[in-house]
């Protein structure tokens, strides 16, 4: 028996960490959304008749050509319970680039820069359902571990109902390390708490133009101690009865809802 060497085991695990994971995407919005992703990388369509149908139009764009399948045999490997729709991809995740690169204040897009960040947020319909608020929102991009946070799937494109291919969904190594980072470019660290003595919207409308990223908990634990003593500021989404909790992707759609007043104020006053 010939043994590889020390050096072969590792050239080989390094260039399995650097080849993307191939993903199955499934439902008509994310597949479509994929389909006319110039960016997304197509690997294999499997549709049914009537689905090829309803896509014709992002299948033809995008140039793959498609297997049709029997709905009663369906070939892709899916959880059971993946409503497919008739339609799935298989591709790889998306690349958005480094954090700096896209945080940049900068950049162009909203003219007051605005972040999300999850801390441990591992559901990935709560993530979808934040990707979809955060692109009508119009923040620069949502922000997780790449560890006990939820990672680019069928399931998440679908949450997302196509936002993941328009709204960048950046998995860092290190949340606090990325914490830094953007305070060192200038941003204004927000941490949601439902204990926090200030109110997010008045807190927000007094930052004038300066970036801000908002920083959300997995529900239950909340954020994590070292998360909450990187934050500039907790605030908190004032509750007018007893029960004074949202779901995480609820809270974020708030978070970014007083983050667009502010942008739209800036936009007043400026004009």
């Amino acid at each position: 028996m010939v043994r590889k060497s020390t050096r072969v085991i590792a050239n080989g695990q390094a260039r399995r960490k650097r080849t993307p994971v191939a993903i199955w995407l499934f439902g008509l919005h994310a597949v479509r959304d994929a389909l006319l992703n110039p960016a997304r990388v197509k690997l294999r369509l499997i549709v049914t008749k009537n689905a090829a149908d309803k896509l014709a139009d992002a299948i033809a764009a995008s140039g793959v050509t498609p297997e049709i399948a029997d709905p009663r045999r369906f070939p892709a490997l899916l959880d059971p319970g993946s409503v497919h729709q008739g339609a799935v991809l298989k591709a790889i995740p998306l690349d958005w680039g480094p954090l700096i690169t896209i945080a940049a204040p900068d950049k162009g897009g909203a003219a007051i820069p605005c972040l999300l960040l999850l801390d441990r947020v591992t559901d990935p319909h709560n993530v979808g359902a934040i990707l979809r608020s955060a692109e009508v929102f119009g923040a620069r991009a949502v922000i997780a571990p790449m560890w006990h946070s939820a990672p680019e799937t069928g399931a998440l494109a679908k949450a997302a109902s196509g936002a993941l291919e328009r709204q960048p969904y950046l998995r860092v190594k290190n949340l606090s390390d990325a914490m830094l980072d953007l305070r060192n470019l200038g941003y204004t660290l927000l941490g949601l708490d439902e204990d926090a003595g200030v109110g997010i919207g008045p807190l927000v409308a007094s930052l004038g133009d300066r970036p801000l990223a908002i920083v959300l908990g997995a529900e239950g634990p909340g954020l994590r101690h070292r998360t909450r003593g990187l934050c500039d500021q907790l605030v908190k989404i004032p509750a007018s009865g007893k029960f004074g909790s949202l779901n995480v992707s609820n809270a974020a759609a708030v978070a970014l809802y007083a983050m667009a007043q502010r942008v739209a104020l800036d936009r007043t006053k400026t004009q």
